[in-house]
C-alpha cells in the first residue's frame, strides 16, 4: 500500500453471503487491508460503522431495506472521513453519478478483479475517485450518445431516488414511511412528485421507468 503504510480497515456489506466472502478474498489479497467486519443490509452497515470504525466501506446498492444509497448518505453525514467504495452489479451510468454525488468515492462492478480493487483503495485512500475502466468508458459514450442530456432520473433529489428505488421494488408505501422513519402522508407527497417529474402515473409505470433508466435490475422483477 503506497499512499499509508499503516494497515487500513475495512468493513463489506452486500446481502449475499457469497459475494462478500468473495469480495472479503480479494481484499485478503490487496496489501495493507484486513477486513474487520461484515453486513447484509444498509441498516446494518450503520450499525457496523459506528460499533468498528472502518477506514474504507464496499457498499452494495441494491439491499432489503434503506439500500446502498441512503446507507452511503448517512454513514458520511456522521462519520465524513470514512471512504465508501460503491460494488455493484449495476454496469451503467446512472448509479454511479447519484452515489458519487452521495459522497462515495469509488464504483467498481461485481466483476471487478483484484488489481481494480487494488486500484479503488489507494485512489480512495488518497483522496480520489476512482471508477473501474470499463464503467468510465461506458459512461463517456452514453454522454456522447445523449449529447451531454442526462437521465430522467437526474430530475429527482436523492430523497425521491431513494423512494423511488423502494417502491419499484415492491415494498408498500407504508412500509417505505417506517423504513425512512416518516410519515405514509410523506411518502405519498414524495410519490407523487416523482410521477410528475418522471412522467408517469402510478407505480406500474413508474417501475417500467426504473428499468428503463437502470435503477431497477429487471431480473429482480421476476
Amino acid at each position: 500500500m503506497t499512499t499509508n503504510e499503516t494497515c487500513k480497515t475495512v468493513l463489506v456489506v452486500d446481502d449475499h453471503d457469497l459475494i462478500r466472502m468473495g469480495i472479503c478474498k480479494l481484499l485478503a489479497e490487496v496489501p495493507g487491508i484486513t477486513v474487520i467486519g461484515q453486513a447484509a443490509s444498509g441498516e446494518e452497515a450503520i450499525t457496523r460503522v459506528r460499533e468498528l470504525s472502518p477506514d474504507i466501506v464496499f457498499m452494495d446498492v441494491r439491499m432489503p431495506g434503506i439500500g446502498g444509497l441512503e446507507a452511503t448518505e448517512r454513514i458520511l453525514s456522521h462519520y465524513p472521513k470514512t471512504r465508501v467504495i460503491v460494488v455493484s452489479a449495476f454496469n451503467d451510468d446512472f448509479y454511479p453519478a447519484s452515489l458519487l454525488k452521495a459522497g462515495a468515492c469509488g464504483y467498481i462492478t461485481k466483476k471487478a478483479d483484484c488489481d481494480q480493487i487494488k486500484a479503488a483503495v489507494e485512489t480512495a485512500l488518497s483522496g480520489g475517485i476512482y471508477v473501474n475502466p470499463e464503467l468510465a468508458q461506458i459512461m463517456v459514450a452514453n454522454g456522447m450518445k445523449s449529447g451531454g442530456k442526462s437521465s430522467p432520473l437526474s430530475r429527482l433529489s436523492q430523497r425521491e431516488l431513494q423512494i423511488a428505488a423502494l417502491i419499484t421494488s415492491g415494498i408498500r408505501a407504508k412500509d417505505v414511511a417506517k423504513t425512512l422513519f416518516v410519515s405514509p402522508k410523506t411518502i405519498n407527497t414524495y410519490k407523487y412528485r416523482i410521477y410528475e417529474k418522471l412522467g408517469v402515473s402510478n407505480d406500474v409505470e413508474l417501475t417500467l421507468a426504473a428499468v428503463k433508466y437502470g435503477l431497477v435490475d429487471p431480473s429482480e422483477l421476476i
